[in-house]
């Protein structure tokens, strides 16, 4: 198995030496590997420590209490440092190509469904992986170990049918972060044409950077809003490595605020975490000082989700990592995320500390049931289209 050969060399006697104790099978021999993959990851105790004395013990006991283990930190709310101890290797080395390829650029949101609220976002593929590091982060799952522009990007966005008469809501930070590369290969400059051409769209650039050169520099359509990401900078400097820092992200949407430019903000993902109680308000009072309700187009909320090939790619990694210390369950898409309470503590007082802002902007939740929306702002929309039409109002 692969995590096996990724063990250190005194992992792999001690889970060996538990494979022949006990004659595991294949699924608890993987079982077990993948608790230990996590607790390392964790900055836990291994099993080595953790077992001793224990390996005597009826194996279907030995398992029950390793389970046990895994679960009790799994309930509990993660513990973060205040400051970063750790952080991968920068993957400088990757190769930064422009290609000719058949692809299309453009589709619908991965995670449009009508088992959840979806607001039927449609996507443009500006440019194939991101140089940021978040461990939670999906697109480290889907591309080659290269970042990839699209040589005809600039034709193949001209060429894009779209109704003139009614809205789209287009977004370019699904396959790498909307303003990292500036406008590298003509990229900006073709999306700032598109967004020109096609005024009834909104054309978000979402971002974690504050790379913002480019559109202090030039004439920003007015369709065309910038996102940012933010979580607490405790989970910044833990979770999101090499992006830019909160302050940095604040200040870089501060400067487009000034110069008329909308801007948005996506609280996603939110982490359940030990000081998430005060912290998370603390984020909202922060944007609250610095924004007026009428430069923010608008908010989101999300928290962890994750498909099966993230989860194996992150042990695969073996970062120093929190982020799958949470209890999952799936949702409606069969992704892992945590429970329905969490969620719903985790976002009713967000949503609470943003006040006044509840009735003056837009606020939404990415990828939730109509439940969950119900719990937190009191209503849900009928259909997708009833939210997609909600948001050409913004």
């Amino acid at each position: 198995l692969p995590l096996y050969q990724q063990l250190e060399p005194s992992q792999k006697a001690f889970v060996r030496s538990l494979a022949f104790h006990y004659r595991l099978t294949f699924q608890e021999f993987r079982q077990i590997l993948e608790i230990q993959r996590d607790l390392m990851m964790w900055g836990e105790k291994g099993l080595e420590e953790w077992g001793h004395g224990l390996v005597d013990e009826d194996k279907k006991r030995f398992l029950a209490r390793l389970q046990r283990h895994s679960s009790n930190l799994k309930s509990q709310a993660t513990v973060y440092p205040q400051e970063k101890e750790w952080k991968p290797q920068k993957r400088t080395s990757l190769p930064v190509l422009s290609v000719q390829t058949d692809k299309k650029i453009d589709g619908l949101c991965p995670v449009a469904s009508p088992e959840t609220v979806c607001c039927n976002l449609r996507t443009i593929d500006a440019v194939e992986r991101c140089p940021f590091g978040c461990s939670y982060c999906s697109i480290q799952t889907f591309y080659s170990d290269a970042y990839t522009f699209d040589k005809e990007f600039t034709e193949k966005i001209k060429k894009i049918k779209l109704d003139p008469n009614r809205f789209y809501h287009y977004g370019t930070g699904q396959s790498s972060d909307s303003l990292v590369w500036g406008n590298r290969h003509g990229v900006l400059s073709a999306l700032f044409d598109f967004a020109a051409a096609h005024p009834k769209i909104l054309l978000e650039l979402k971002t974690k950077s504050d790379n913002i050169q480019y559109l202090l520099e030039n004439d920003v359509p007015q369709n065309i809003v910038c996102s940012w990401s933010l979580n607490p900078e405790r989970l910044i400097q833990n979770e999101e490595h090499f992006t830019a820092s909160l302050e940095q992200r604040l200040t870089a949407a501060r400067k487009l605020a000034d110069q008329g430019i909308r801007v948005a903000f996506h609280f996603h993902p939110m982490i359940y975490y030990q000081e998430w109680e005060s912290e998370y308000p603390e984020l909202a009072r922060r944007v609250l000082s610095l924004f007026s309700p009428q430069e923010v187009a608008f908010i989101s909320f999300g928290t962890l989700t994750f498909i099966q090939p993230t989860i194996q790619m992150i042990r695969k990694l073996g970062n120093r990592t929190k982020v799958l210390q949470m209890d999952m369950v799936s949702d409606p898409h069969g992704k892992q995320t945590y429970p329905d309470e969490i969620k719903i503590k985790l976002y009713q007082k967000f949503y609470d500390a943003f006040g006044a802002w509840t009735k003056q902007v837009f606020f939404y939740l990415c990828m939730e049931k109509a439940s969950i929306w119900k719990d937190v702002f009191g209503y849900s929309y009928a259909n997708n289209e009833e939210f997609e039409k909600e948001f050409s109002r913004i």
